[in-house]
């Protein structure tokens, strides 16, 4: 071949449509999901004494402080369970929920160094960091089976749906956390309003309380009890206690409309992350 001869052009354009998206590297790039996955895991516990016990100790002092004032001092109901097992069953899914927002809004400007050197699909990195966080829900998860062994509950058939609803956090989680992690690129004010927004959140979610509570509000103000799921996290932590301790009544409005509500943050995050990929770069 003469070394002479020109190389063929090619021409790069910006993909339009759902093309754009290019969801299908993140199959090809799965590899690095995995390692990214076990890089946040290593990195949260790294030079710790306890390590991963961690996973199991905060919401077990959590549980011991909301117990001692929401259970004891202020006499919240808890749908006729225990008020240990009631609270720690729905701090699970929401420390789950929780630490994905934490870690995910802030995983793309951690990830400056690796974004500015190497092509690889972003996306890997928010999601990378909210996947990190089943490691220490499947620790947690034991204590629970502990708790439900000591107070005498079994759950139902309904067990069964326990990964769907962790399927269901996962969804919202990313969702969200795809949102915030774009917006902190741009906007490095974002970090300093995730702590205080998954605050916030927390008391708008029955994880204290148990959502039979305010339904009855609902229906005096007119409107209907599934309204409440549009705080996608409502459906999962409900649906969680239900299927978990064999609460009396089923969640399935609030699991239905907490699922449209997640699966519109997943699509419309992935939407606008994909947008404002091209800037990282220049930004980050």
């Amino acid at each position: 071949m003469n070394s002479a001869e020109p190389l063929p052009l090619v021409v790069i354009e910006p993909t339009r449509g759902l093309a754009a998206l290019r969801l299908g590297e993140l199959w090809a790039y799965r590899e690095l999901l995995y390692f990214l996955v076990w890089r946040d895991v290593k990195v949260r516990y790294k030079q710790t004494a306890l390590g991963a016990a961690w996973a199991i100790l905060q919401p077990l002092m959590t549980v011991a402080v909301f117990t001692v004032f929401f259970g004891r001092l202020a006499g919240i109901a808890s749908d006729g369970l225990p008020y240990p097992l009631f609270s720690y069953a729905g701090l699970l899914v929401w420390t789950f929920f929780a630490q994905g927002l934490s870690q995910s809004s802030n995983s793309v400007v951690g990830s400056a160094q690796l974004i500015t050197k190497v092509y690889f699909p972003r996306l890997v990195i928010p999601i990378a960091a909210v996947l990190s966080g089943l490691v220490d829900l499947a620790v947690a998860l034991p204590v629970l089976a502990a708790m439900l062994w000591y107070y005498g509950i079994w759950p139902s058939l309904a067990v069964l749906t326990v990964p769907l609803l962790a399927l269901l956090a996962l969804v919202a989680a990313t969702g969200v956390g795809l949102w915030l992690s774009a917006l902190n690129v741009e906007y490095r004010d974002v970090r300093h309003v995730v702590p205080f927004l998954v605050q916030l959140w927390l008391f708008v979610t029955p994880v204290i309380y148990p959502a039979s509570t305010l339904a009855p509000r609902l229906q005096r103000l007119g409107l209907p009890p599934w309204l409440w799921g549009i705080n996608p996290m409502t459906g999962v932590v409900e649906g969680f206690r239900w299927a978990m301790l064999d609460a009396p009544t089923s969640p399935g409005s609030l699991i239905a409309a907490s699922t449209v509500t997640s699966l519109a943050l997943l699509i419309s995050g992935v939407y606008y992350f994909r947008r404002v990929e091209r800037s990282f770069a220049d930004v980050v």
